[in-house]
This record gives structure tokens, sequence and C-alpha cells, in this order.
């Protein structure tokens, strides 16, 4: 049986991994703040040698984008110094680590979004310390999967289409950025398509795994809206309309070219609308 260790594991992505792997081929062991803390390197060397894991999956992140413009030293300790304590410590023991990052360490300038290998360029503290994260990885690392993801919903977290929902509650019309673009990424499909790349056993590296289609957060909305039957008007506006801490990229379509697609951001949405 393989042991895995899935820290961040009461998070919106975490639920899902652990749903995902518990399994009769893996022993699933979670772990979450106060059992552990990534930014303590000791708390992460006493979990690591107690448990001896084969994988450790890092789902834990500070991903408050607007907080990490004010919480600057805490958010690069949790989304880029951890990672050093992390690898270091799955090294000692043997462990291939899997990390999530973020489409904000690209500046966003790409109309036609970017590939595994694309040069990072964050705007943003959240996107700095993520590729700080992804530096550390990369140069302390030997097993690893570095998995970015963009525009993560699910059912276990606060998120854009919860906020939509509710909003459409409690206002009679909306206002929503149309020039800002990604591609919306389900969280239980993300933890299938982790197990998925795990078992495959492909090559150490940079992966991209969204869900598939380009889309403006406007255009989002509206798909929610339709498919939960709400009829409050949305209209389209600039991101200067909404002014925020922290620069957000207008195009962040993360390409996908070592891996099978991922179904329609649509059809993932539905089942998500559906399930909750």
């Amino acid at each position: 049986m393989i042991k895995i260790l899935i820290i961040g594991s009461k998070g919106m992505l975490g639920t899902e991994l652990v749903e995902v792997f518990s399994t009769s081929d893996y022993k699933v062991y979670k772990a979450d703040l106060p059992e552990i803390d990534i930014t303590d390197s000791a708390s992460i060397q006493g979990k690591l040698g107690e448990i001896k894991p084969d994988i450790v999956i890092n789902a834990a992140a500070f991903t408050d984008v607007d907080g990490c413009e004010e919480q600057i030293e805490l958010c690069h300790k949790v989304n880029g110094q951890a990672l050093e304590y992390l690898v270091k410590e799955c090294n000692k023991v043997g462990s291939t680590l899997v990390h999530y990052s973020t489409d904000y360490v690209f500046d966003g300038e790409k109309e036609e979004g970017y590939k595994e290998a694309d040069q990072t360029n964050p705007q943003s503290q959240y996107g700095k310390s993520k590729e700080l994260g992804e530096k550390n990885l990369q140069k302390y690392g030997d097993k690893y999967y570095l998995i970015r993801l963009s525009w993560l919903f699910g059912k276990h977290g606060n998120n854009f289409v919860e906020t939509m929902l509710r909003l459409a509650r409690e206002k009679d019309r909306l206002e929503v950025v149309n020039d800002q673009f990604g591609k919306p990424t389900y969280a239980k499909d993300l933890a299938i398509r982790t197990k998925e790349l795990l078992e495959s056993q492909k090559a150490f590296g940079i992966y991209h795994i969204t869900n598939e289609g380009v889309t403006s957060w406007y255009d989002f909305t509206r798909e929610i809206f339709k498919l939960a039957g709400i009829k409050t008007p949305v209209t389209p506006v600039t991101t200067d309309k909404f002014p925020r801490p922290a620069k957000r990229p207008h195009y962040s379509g993360l390409i996908n070219t070592k891996l099978p697609l991922s179904r329609p951001w649509q059809e993932a949405l539905g089942e998500y609308l559906d399930e909750i």
C-alpha cells in the first residue's frame, strides 16, 4: 500500500484529494493546521519523519491574493520559503512531492496563453511568493511534480462561483470584469488528474492542469447564471472599475502540452452546480 501525506487536507483542493486517493491502493494521512505548519521546518521534519510517506501532496497555500499585498512576509513564508523545508525533508525520506502553483506567476501579457516552459514574470506579491516556491522546488527537489492551475472552484471552500450565486441573491444587477481571461479549474477534476499523473509515472517536472476553454470572468458569470436558472442582469466592465491592491493578469490561459486535456469547464461547472 502506498503511503500518501496530503498537506492542507481541510481545504477546497485538499478535501477532494483525500476523497480521490481513499482507495485500497493508498494509505492516506491527512495533515493541516495545527498538526503541521509548513513554515516551520521542525514541524515538517516531525510529520514526515513519523510517517515516511511515499508521496507528499502540498495543497496548503496562502491564497488571499489581495491579502498577500498586506501580509507580504507571511505570504512568502507559506507559498515560497516553506517549499525549501518540504523539498529537503522529502529528499531525506525519499518521498515524491506534488506541489501546486498558479497562473499568477505569469505577467498576463500573452493573449495566446502560457506553456509549461514559458518565462515567469509575476506582477503581484501572491505571484511572486508562488514563483519563489517554484524556484525552491526546482533548486532543491529531485522527485517532484509542479502543477500550475487557475481559477479554482469547488465544493469545500469559498470561490468565484459561490460568490456570484450569493451576489445574485443580494443584488438587482451585477457588474463583472470582462478584460481578464483564464481557464476555470474544478477542484474535483484537478484531484482526479493529479492521481492520474502520479499513476502514469510521467517524467518529473512542470505540468499545467485546468479544465479546457478560455473565458472571461463576465462570461464565466453568464454561464453560471444560465446553468443555475438565475435571471439577474450582468453588465461587462473593465478591470479599472474595481481597483484592487493586487494586479491581476489580463491573459492567463495555461496551455497543457504534456497531458491529455481535461473536459471543458462548462461541463465541470454544470456537475458542480448539480452537486451543490
